[in-house]
């Protein structure tokens, strides 16, 4: 029997220099062979192992919670450029508006001043007298000065004061030319 063992043991020399080892790398396992745990971690308290674990996730979770700010940042700016987008197309349609409607009020204002221009100063009088005062004063200002001296003299004299008080404002190189 004794020849058996030296022979495996001779035929198989790694074996002798195996099982060494493994037994080595066994016990530098902590606990491998004992039943006990480790005297540190029995004497941690829970509280002490959950301050361990948020020590330990604290970087983990607070570069998550900056990818999602970030996310949520990126969400938010593409949303206002989209409605930047929509105000911009907007107001473009609106000024293209304003402009078509401006042109009309001068082409309609030039019509009007050339009736009024037609007009006696007798039968002009009322009309303007019963318009918007503002809308009045712009008409009489382009009439020529003789013909709106006549509808002025026509008109009520409390109207004509009105029209001429926005005349001459008009004309003030020190009053806005913001209306509003």
């Amino acid at each position: 029997m004794t020849q058996s063992r030296v022979s495996t043991a001779s035929t198989r020399p790694w074996l002798t220099f195996v099982l060494p080892a493994v037994f080595l790398g066994l016990s530098a396992i902590p606990g491998a062979f004992a039943q006990e745990k480790p005297k540190a971690l029995t004497e941690m308290s829970s509280e002490e192992e959950i301050k361990q674990f948020c020590t330990n996730i604290a970087d983990a979770a607070r570069d998550r919670r900056y990818l999602l700010q970030k996310q949520e940042l990126e969400k938010l700016q593409s949303d206002v450029d989209a409605r930047i987008a929509i105000m911009e197309k907007r107001k473009a349609e609106y000024e293209d508006w304003l402009k078509r409607r401006n042109d009309f009020m001068k082409q309609a204002e030039a019509g009007l001043v050339d009736v009024y221009k037609t007009m006696k100063a007798d039968a002009a009088a009322p009309q303007l007298e019963k318009m918007d005062v503002v809308l009045a004063a712009a008409i009489v200002m382009r009439l020529p000065p003789r013909q709106s001296g006549l509808i002025l003299a026509e008109m009520d004299a409390e109207k004509a004061a009105m029209v001429a008080s926005i005349m001459s404002s008009a004309s003030d190189p020190n009053t806005s030319k913001d209306p509003s």
